[in-house]
């Protein structure tokens, strides 16, 4: 018996330790790579649509639609799937749904119909909200004072993914077709699936509530906190801002005098990764109580970015120096968001960051949408205010939570939503 509770109380102390220390490097990146993958999923048809309207006889006007329901199902999987980490054991969901992922994209790379191939990309849209379980349970898994750091590495990944899926479905297509990319990304989700299985640690469920309950309290988080209210509208101007420049750019770069291919806008990708990738440690600079001027500077530094990328058609070299800057500032928003909200409410992470995201989709289909349209009018010098325009937006909301912030610590303390991070809007 008393050998019986040395063990136990051993195994205790040992799993007190490993929760101390937080996951290791190894795991972040794990976990930061398969955000990449995931994210990718969704972002790997825009420059295939010409193939895939080839392959099952679809009208070239109505080829978005492969965009617009794989979004869709995105959208939905952040509202009903991703408050699903919250309530289950995480481990077990992140491996189910990445199996579930590499099977719909085998499905979609096999597909012989349209109906079949558009139904399997809303699973992808769907499943592909893995990413914000796994920046969740990043933050769950970090160490006191050290989610900041955690969640910047691993949100690396989900950058990383965005800018390179462009670039990485035009080589694998100019191989092997457009099939071939869904094809590679399944297995690549099986070997990420088996990976996890072998290096996560099991998890109990953050809350005993039941999952309506869950769904009601994400929505009555937003409406009652200033926190994730304020730092959902910033994200939401940031990524309209963020996604003026990445659906649009091709428009004149790929006319003359540019007349560059797929593959080669592609490349622009990963200027922009430099950037988002140096802006990771942004969640170190929240971990240590300096969130809210990290974003203030980098929403502004986000607006003055249009000015270099403004002038493409003087210099492409500063067009490429305002990419870097531009996907600096929105990885730096992104990650100090989604730190600081997840160090105020631990106990909701997973609802908080799908509900966050919502608006960073809304955001992104908004700037998707009017960067083309004012294209169309203004040239490339209507796209570069509009943007800039967006990210002031994102400016105002930050310095209006700011002000709002300092009047309710003047009329007596400090708001609930303040963290050890130093943020509280």
């Amino acid at each position: 018996m008393g050998t019986d509770m040395a063990g136990a109380l051993s195994t205790d102390g040992a799993a007190r330790r490993r929760q101390a220390e937080g996951p290791s490097r190894a795991t972040l990146l794990l976990l930061a790579a398969t955000c990449g993958v995931a994210v990718a999923n969704v972002y790997y048809a825009q420059p295939l649509l010409g193939s895939i309207a080839e392959s099952f006889a679809i009208e070239p006007a109505t080829v978005g639609l492969v965009v617009t329901l794989t979004q869709a199902g995105y959208a939905a999987g952040l509202l009903f799937v991703a408050p699903l980490g919250d309530r289950l054991d995480r481990r077990r969901l992140v491996i189910v749904q990445t199996m579930a992922s590499a099977a719909a994209l085998l499905v979609a790379g096999s597909a012989t119909s349209a109906p079949v191939f558009l139904g399997a990309m809303i699973l992808v849209g769907l499943l592909a909200v893995v990413v914000q379980v796994l920046v969740a349970f990043a933050a769950a898994l970090a160490a006191p004072g050290e989610q900041g750091r955690a969640v910047g590495l691993v949100t690396s990944g989900v950058v990383t993914g965005i800018l390179a899926a462009r670039f990485v479905s035009g080589a694998l297509a100019d191989l092997g077709g457009w099939r071939l990319v869904y094809l590679v990304s399944a297995g690549l989700m099986l070997a990420l699936s088996a990976l996890l299985a072998r290096m996560l640690p099991r998890r109990p469920p953050a809350t005993r509530q039941s999952y309506g309950e869950i769904l009601k309290s994400t929505l009555a988080l937003f409406l009652r906190e200033p926190l994730p209210r304020s730092r959902g509208l910033i994200a939401l101007f940031a990524f309209a801002s963020f996604s003026c420049l990445w659906t649009a750019m091709a428009l004149p770069l790929g006319a003359p005098p540019f007349s560059l291919s797929h593959s080669e806008i592609g490349l622009f990708g990963f200027a922009g990764l430099a950037g988002a990738l140096a802006a990771a440690k942004a969640g170190r600079l929240a971990d240590r109580g300096f969130g809210q001027a990290t974003t203030g500077a980098a929403l502004a530094l986000l607006a003055l970015s249009w000015l270099p990328i403004g002038f493409l058609d003087r210099s492409i070299a500063l067009f490429a120096l305002g990419v870097v800057l531009l996907d600096f500032a929105v990885q730096a928003v992104h990650v100090t968001n989604q730190s600081l909200m997840v160090a105020a409410f631990p106990a909701a992470d997973s609802r908080l960051v799908g509900g966050y995201m919502l608006f960073y989709s809304i955001g992104s289909g908004i700037g998707a949408i009017s960067s083309t349209a004012v294209f169309a009018l203004a040239g490339w010098t209507g796209v570069a205010w509009l943007g800039a325009a967006f990210s002031a937006a994102g400016l105002c909301v930050w310095s209006a939570a700011s002000w709002s912030r300092l009047q309710r610590d003047g009329a007596g303390g400090r708001a609930r939503t303040d963290t050890p991070c130093g943020t509280g809007f």
